[in-house]
């Protein structure tokens, strides 16, 4: 696997299910932090919930009535609950990431992560995970923004704080939500499949990062 350097181009990494594995652990956070609240959720009703934030999610699940006090509540435990398990359970970088951070980098890239994830979910990913940070020149979570995927201000700080033009940027998703995202903020993007999602709308889709082209990044920024 080689890249071309001197790109002046800018890669934006959603985290997780794109570099790493953590949909057990956010399964099993929601399922008993909900379960504590008396309702029983199944893995069928977060099929689509990947890349979104809570709020969106349980809105989705439990309609627009719902209280914010109940929202943050639960959020909240949730969001303890995940970080417990990465605690206890670990973390793993999905095939071909490390990689391709270290190649991205080697090449001249600029790497952000533009993740959902509340900011200390991604520091605990990274406590976990230290060679995460080794790669990244800058992060950014939906908390800094104020709103996440699909509105594109995520990914759009991120392109800001990299120094790189939104046109330069490529953004490498495994969820509808990040994708559109991507879309709306006049990006490239690489779709990322998985169980969760099979099907997904991108400028180029692959079945793992494995799969990508040596010379994927460069002709998608050479796209017009």
């Amino acid at each position: 696997m080689s890249v071309t350097s001197g790109t002046g181009g800018g890669v934006l990494w959603d985290l997780d299910g794109t570099l790493i594995d953590s949909a057990g652990h956010h399964w099993v956070a929601w399922r008993d932090t909900l379960a504590n609240e008396g309702r029983s959720v199944t893995p069928g009703d977060f099929a689509s919930s990947f890349g979104k934030r809570n709020d969106a999610i349980l809105h989705e699940l439990f309609g627009h009535r719902i209280e914010t006090k109940w929202i943050e509540r639960v959020s909240e435990a949730k969001e303890q609950a995940y970080r417990r398990l990465l605690r206890e359970r670990g973390l793993e970088l999905l095939p071909g990431v490390l990689a391709w951070l270290e190649r991205l980098r080697s090449a001249g890239w600029r790497q952000a992560l533009a993740s959902s994830a509340p900011r200390p979910n991604i520091d605990a990913a990274f406590d976990s995970l230290a060679a995460l940070g080794r790669y990244l020149d800058t992060v950014v979570s939906a908390d800094e923004v104020g709103r996440g995927k699909p509105d594109p201000a995520i990914f759009l700080e991120a392109a800001r704080r990299l120094g790189v033009p939104p046109g330069r940027c490529i953004v490498v998703e495994d969820a509808p939500a990040g994708l559109e995202g991507a879309r709306r903020a006049g990006m490239r993007s690489i779709g990322v499949l998985s169980e969760h999602h099979t099907r997904l709308e991108a400028d180029l889709v692959v079945p793992s990062l494995e799969a990508l082209r040596a010379d994927a990044f460069e002709v998608l920024l050479a796209r017009r």
